[in-house]
């Protein structure tokens, strides 16, 4: 069996190796990966790490299962839970450390694994092995941003950050509960791709870096209900300056960076709920696969270009999602 490990290095980020094939055991089954999607977190894995196997979201048909599994049949189209060990209910630190493709749990980049019966969900017949791919981290990152504790109600407005995986999954799971959308890009040709899907208002923060006050005038001055923030530090205060009083914020993005000054005067003074999101359950990826969402796939890649797929990541030049066709 061929499968990828992380070199610890960044050119090149990937070694393709030979290994033997994974069996399943007790309540387990042996997935054949047929797709398989990249998120930000792979790239600070793959730099920071040597050795590991890659990547957290993966689907695949099930090729064999193990003793006392039931509910699955051979032949089986299925998607792998972000976190194959929180099914359901509350968030842990033992459920995390069950995340895939991370420092210590061997992730999707190969030909076929062995993962927990419960950690599936089957795939919609709508959709495609390469859209199923991108729901168990970006997609559930959505859902969990727009619906855990306090669902978005129709009519309210939502703030989306981007036009990454996450920003995209909320921007049409935001539609589909009826909300306003309000989402920024520093392309025009990518806000033109969001209005497609549904996008009320678009804001360019390169050739408006003043956005904040963009959206506070699309909100009457009052700011949005609630915002997804995928940047983190560098946009948080900003983030918090458009949120109304008594909003929300959904928080969970690292991409610059894990630290900084924040303005916690603003959260107390405007009574900001302030979540933080790390992925979500099993359960919340089979709610997401019930909702009929059509995921935004930029590009495929064929298995043996997948530090090519690695280098579109890090270019972050796309809309949507990179997925890398496995089998």
């Amino acid at each position: 069996m061929q499968s990828y490990r992380t070199t610890g290095e960044i050119n090149p980020i990937l070694t393709l190796v030979e290994g033997p094939d994974p069996v399943a055991g007790a309540n387990e089954l042996l997935i054949d990966i047929k797709a398989a999607s990249l998120n930000y977190r792979d790239l600070i894995v793959a730099q920071n790490n040597k050795g590991v196997l890659p990547l957290s979201d993966g689907a695949g048909i099930v090729s064999a299962i193990g003793k006392g599994t039931q509910g699955f049949a051979i032949g089986d189209r299925v998607v792998i839970g972000f976190m194959p060990g929180w099914v359901e209910g509350e968030f842990s630190a033992a459920k995390q450390a069950t995340s895939l493709g991370g420092a210590t749990v061997d992730g999707v980049l190969a030909q076929r694994i062995a993962v927990p019966a419960n950690a599936v969900v089957r795939i919609p017949e709508t959709m495609t092995f390469e859209e199923a791919s991108t729901l168990p981290c970006a997609g559930v990152t959505a859902w969990s941003a727009l619906f855990e504790r306090r669902p978005i109600q129709p009519g309210e407005t939502v703030l989306l950050l981007g036009t990454g995986g996450v920003s995209i999954f909320a921007l049409q799971l935001a539609k589909l509960a009826g909300a306003r959308v309000i989402i920024t890009s520093s392309s025009d040709e990518k806000l033109a791709r969001a209005r497609t899907l549904g996008a009320d208002h678009v804001v360019n923060y390169r050739t408006n870096p003043d956005w904040v006050s963009e959206v506070l005038g699309l909100t009457g001055g009052l700011g949005v209900d609630l915002a997804v923030d995928v940047a983190g530090p560098k946009t948080l205060n900003d983030t918090l300056k458009a949120t109304r009083h008594g909003g929300r914020i959904s928080l969970m993005g690292v991409l610059t960076g894990f630290a900084g000054p924040i303005d916690t005067g603003s959260i107390l003074n405007k009574r900001i709920t302030l979540q933080g999101i790390y992925v979500g359950s099993v359960a919340a990826l089979r709610a997401l696969c019930g909702t009929g969402i059509k995921p935004q796939v930029d590009e495929v890649f064929p298995f043996e270009r997948a530090e090519a797929a690695y280098e579109s990541l890090r270019a972050a030049g796309h809309f949507g999602k990179l997925v890398i066709r496995v089998g």
